[in-house]
Formats: C-alpha cells, sequence, structure tokens
C-alpha cells in the first residue's frame, strides 16, 4: 500500500509484546512501534530492541514506522542506528520544527521520514519541513499543540482549524501525505467519528489511532464512499475528452483524473 492511501494508522507501544502480536491481526493500514511518549524511560531500550525484533517478524501487507525520541534525548542515536538496520518502511520523528532534524534523521536512518507538527513553530515551518528531501508525510500532533495554544482542556477544534488548514495546504504543495491527530477518548465512538469526518473534509489522507477500536470508524470514514466510488468509474466510462456534460453537471480532464485517484486509491484499500 502506498502511504497516501492509509487511512488507519495505529500507535503501539513498543514495549508491549502483546499488543504487537495482536496488530498482526488488525485491520489497520499502518503498525507504528512507539519508542516515545508510550514506553517510560526505564524501558526504552527493551523497547527498541523488541520493535526491531517485531519488524523483523513482519506485519504483512502493512505499513511499518518506528517513532523514535528526539534528538538530545538519551537514546536517541541509537534508536537511529537500530532503524538503520531494521525492516521498517518509515521513522517518525517527534517535535519536528526544522528541514535541518529531519536531514540528520534520514540521513543516518536511510528511511523516509514522517515528521510530526507538534508546536506553532512546527506550523509556521511546514511548508519547509514537508518540501525537504527524505520527508514521505507529517503528522498532526494536536495534544501538544494544544497546550501550546493555550486551548482550554476539552475545547472542539475550531481553535486548530487554522493550523490544521496550514498544514494540510503545506502538504499538499509538497505533494506528500498528511494525517489527523489522535483522539483520546476511548469510550467516545461518535466523538471520535465525527472528528475523523472533519479531518476527512479537510483533506487529510487518513488518523492516527491509539487504540485497535478506532480502527473501524477510521477505515470507513477515510475510505472512498461506495456510491462515490460508482459514480467515478460511471464518469470514467463516460469522459470522451473535453468539456462535457455528466449526470446533469460539467466535467473536464481535471474530473476524470480526480475519478481515476479516487478509484485507485478504493482498489488499494480493498486489497
Amino acid at each position: 500500500m502506498l502511504l497516501h492511501h492509509a487511512r488507519s494508522l495505529l500507535f503501539l507501544p513498543a514495549s508491549n509484546a502483546r499488543a504487537i502480536e495482536k496488530a498482526r491481526g488488525l485491520p489497520c493500514d499502518m503498525v507504528m512501534l512507539d519508542l516515545e511518549d508510550a514506553v517510560p524511560d526505564d524501558r526504552k531500550q527493551e523497547a527498541r530492541d523488541q520493535a526491531i525484533d517485531a519488524l523483523r517478524q513482519g506485519f504483512g501487507e502493512r505499513l511499518t514506522a518506528v517513532r523514535i525520541n528526539v534528538a538530545g534525548t538519551l537514546w536517541h542515536g541509537a534508536e537511529m542506528v537500530a532503524v538503520k538496520g531494521s525492516a521498517a518502511d518509515y521513522v517518525i520523528l517527534p517535535k519536528v520544527e526544522t528541514v535541518r532534524q529531519v536531514a540528520d534523521v534520514f540521513s543516518v536512518c536511510q528511511r523516509p521520514v514522517i515528521a510530526m507538527i507538534e508546536s506553532p513553530a512546527g506550523v509556521l515551518g511546514a511548508s519547509a519541513i514537508g518540501a525537504a528531501e527524505g520527508t514521505a508525510a507529517l503528522f498532526m500532533g494536536t495534544n501538544d499543540l494544544r497546550k501550546d495554544l493555550h486551548i482550554p482542556a476539552g475545547a472542539g477544534r475550531d481553535g486548530l482549524s487554522l493550523a490544521l488548514q496550514q498544514v494540510v495546504l503545506a502538504v499538499r504543495a509538497a505533494r506528500i501525505a498528511v494525517f489527523d491527530g489522535v483522539y483520546n477518548r476511548l469510550d467516545d465512538d461518535a466523538g471520535f467519528e465525527a472528528e475523523c469526518a472533519h479531518g476527512h473534509m479537510l483533506g487529510f489522507d487518513g488518523k492516527t489511532l491509539i487504540h485497535p477500536a478506532q480502527i473501524a470508524i477510521a477505515n470507513r470514514l477515510f475510505g472512498p464512499d461506495a456510491h462515490a466510488v460508482a459514480d467515478a468509474r460511471r464518469l470514467v466510462d463516460a469522459a470522451t475528452g473535453g468539456a462535457e456534460r455528466f449526470e446533469g453537471r460539467m466535467i473536464e480532464a481535471m474530473h476524470v483524473d480526480e475519478a481515476r485517484a479516487l478509484i485507485a486509491r478504493a482498489e488499494a484499500q480493498a486489497g
């Protein structure tokens, strides 16, 4: 699967062997083994070793990534070296604010970098970060961003809207993938579904997740709607070139390209 086709990207603590084994049977599009926030300091080395072993065993057709700790921490260097020798598809770097951070990790890990945008400085630098050599995608780190923006706990997403849209805009200019932040309330399916719908409307490719129970909703909300796919197939079949009428609306080459992209995404996710 191509990264920009991913709908559900599941974070797992690399220190939790049971969760890692369970992930091999989950319908998520990407498994992300976390060495950062989800792992206590006294288990960082154990988590790193466990992540590399898990990647060696593989996760089937799922994309894989490792989230490492930032530069300046005790574990950063060893984690980069471990990822370089691993079977990971991507390396996830938290708290990115500069192109230099991406360049340093890319040069050592030799893996495409997914940069997490978690601060006002990261949002303002998103255009340069997204366009940097080695950057494969941007993740929104909405929890830290809320804190830095002084958005009250329990507030909705209105205060984040400008930042979210600015990052999506930067990514589309760079022609890479972009994924919405995690949703923390595990017992609130309605709220999670609403946030997925909002992220989809803003243009995010998929959703980062913190629990397997969130996968089905993310796959449904970020996957192509069956009616839209059927419409796209009819449009492609009907198009003859140039501007023309199709089922009560005007279409041209741009709409045919969009329809083909939608069909390709649907077929990739169905596989």
